[in-house]
């Protein structure tokens, strides 16, 4: 299980940074080949650097998720540059609303919907019939999305954001529908952890949080590493009989009743 990874190719949007970055170190310490992609490319080829060092090769593309053209070509140069892509982890994504629905901008509506949730359907359908062909057993291929706490239950206080990750739970059950037997595919909905959404200071999240009167029931904040050990579970033989699962990774806020917005 140690490098359950290797000879395997793994494909992670959203990679320069945060939950991407973190999964690219670990995918790269299991073995896998990685192609990692993302808008911002100064903090790509950090993260390219740092899989280096972990003795992964790796491709690194800039693409829009929001651009079929540009997803199309990821998708052609990742298959091109390795002969596999066996794990797909969906993990790019915005969070920019903070106001009411009724208050809520079109600009930030069409921005929000485009990237969180049109952007994981073009991913999916990109990569998912070249996938679907390969040779692995029992799995052809492991697809993995990152919803949020926020689209288990819907938030007032994040509307747009919450909207469009319930749309990614649910395309999540519908691909794990259609790409059964030979793709597995499921989600992560994390919870509060500092990333960019919170200008990576802790601060601020704890601040959003005593605002909201949030409290996890573990009684201490997320971290990347949490979310993490998630993803590659399900990117490991150890998940091979769940598919169209949302694994909700928060530390008891929404099991425990307390408000989830962030």
């Amino acid at each position: 299980m140690e490098k359950f990874l290797e000879g395997k190719g793994a494909i992670i949007t959203g990679a320069a940074s945060g939950f991407g970055r973190g999964d690219a170190i670990r995918f790269a310490e299991l073995g896998a080949n990685l192609v990692l992609a993302d808008v911002n490319m100064e903090k790509l080829e950090e993260t390219e650097k740092l899989v280096k060092e972990k003795g992964a090769e790796v491709l690194i593309k800039k693409c829009d998720v929001t651009s079929w053209e540009e997803v199309r070509n990821l998708a052609k140069e990742a298959f091109a540059t390795f002969d596999n892509i066996y794990v797909l982890v969906n993990n790019a994504g915005v969070g920019l609303d903070f106001k009411s629905i009724i208050a809520g901008s079109e600009d930030i509506w069409d921005k929000t919907f485009n990237i969180n949730l049109k952007g994981q359907w073009l991913v999916a359908k990109a990569f998912y019939r070249k996938m679907k062909m390969q040779k692995f057993e029992p799995l052809a291929g492991k697809m993995i999305n990152m919803a949020s706490i926020a689209g288990v239950k819907i938030d007032p206080y994040i509307p747009i954001y919450s909207l469009s990750k319930m749309g990614v739970i649910g395309l999540t059950e519908l691909l794990a529908a259609q790409l059964a037997p030979k793709i597995t595919v499921n989600c992560v909905s994390p919870g509060y952890h500092v990333t960019g959404i919170y200008n990576w200071d802790e601060k601020i999240m704890v601040g959003t949080m005593e605002a909201g009167g949030v409290k996890t029931l573990l009684d201490r904040i997320g971290t990347i590493e949490d979310i993490v050990k998630v993803v590659e579970f399900l990117a490991s033989p150890a998940s091979d009989f769940i598919t169209g699962q949302n694994f909700v990774v928060d530390g008891g806020i929404v099991s425990g009743g307390v408000p989830s917005h962030l």
